[in-house]
């Protein structure tokens, strides 16, 4: 699948007058990949991944989701995409349920296709049983669970992820993953930042490495790894750019 669904064109990104966060970056993702995002703290990730989604404004290029305009089109664009910050910011206030049922209006996700798929993802990953209580009380690895729930409902073309797998059980990482390959045979993408590489090998089919706002590599897994591990790729690309 060659489509494009997220196509980034020379994003720049600056704060205050002169720090670069975002320097210049283009990449493209197509329908069906995996696509890893990968870099060191305050790599720029967080910035481009938030330009992508419509929460930060940026100073120059061009952002597009399936033809539409981040910019232009931002309702549109929010419509076929989901976001999972590393951090999930729910309504403590609200119920498991609750919260899913909002998110299940706001995308107009039909009745009982909604009640199917949250039944699916929380039997999926074993949250059903706390539905009911306060968001409030989940730990940090059960919001993160429930904010995936909502982000799936609607079915997005294109899920933007922050370190998604961060405060997960195993299992839920697994069946996760999982997720992710289904809806990328069906068409979907998947962009997503991580620190852990040994997933980012494994899992995508595309990698790209930032560092301090700049794309220092990109491109089919197997073609940015070549003959080695990623970390080893990752570690070589850093200390080549520092010289």
């Amino acid at each position: 699948m060659n489509t494009p669904i997220l196509e980034i064109k020379n994003l720049t990104k600056i704060y205050g007058k002169s720090k670069k966060a975002v320097d210049d970056l283009s990449l493209t993702v197509c329908a069906g990949d995996i696509y890893g995002f990968i870099g060191q703290n305050g790599a720029g990730k967080t910035t481009t991944l938030r330009a992508v989604t419509g929460i930060l404004s940026f100073d120059s290029g061009e952002i597009r989701i399936d033809g539409h305009s981040v910019k232009d089109e931002p309702v549109l664009c929010k419509q076929i995409t989901a976001f999972i910050p590393d951090n999930p910011d729910l309504y403590d206030f609200l119920t498991g349920i609750q919260y899913l049922n909002f998110i299940g209006d706001m995308f107009k996700v039909p009745k009982e296709t909604r009640i199917e798929r949250i039944q699916t993802y929380a039997e999926m990953f074993r949250i059903s049983n706390d539905l009911n209580s306060l968001i409030g009380a989940y730990s940090h690895g059960m919001k993160q669970k429930i904010a995936l729930i909502g982000a799936l409902l609607h079915q997005p073309k294109l899920m933007v992820l922050d370190e998604p797998l961060v405060g997960l059980d195993p299992e839920a990482a697994f069946k996760l993953k999982q997720v992710f390959r289904e809806m990328c045979e069906k068409g979907n993408a998947i962009f997503f930042s991580t620190h852990v590489l040994d997933v980012a090998e494994k899992l995508c089919n595309k990698i790209a490495i930032i560092k301090n706002g700049r794309l220092i590599a990109s491109g089919k897994t197997e073609d940015v790894r070549g003959d080695e591990s990623l970390e080893a790729i990752f570690m070589e690309v850093l200390e080549n750019d520092a010289r």
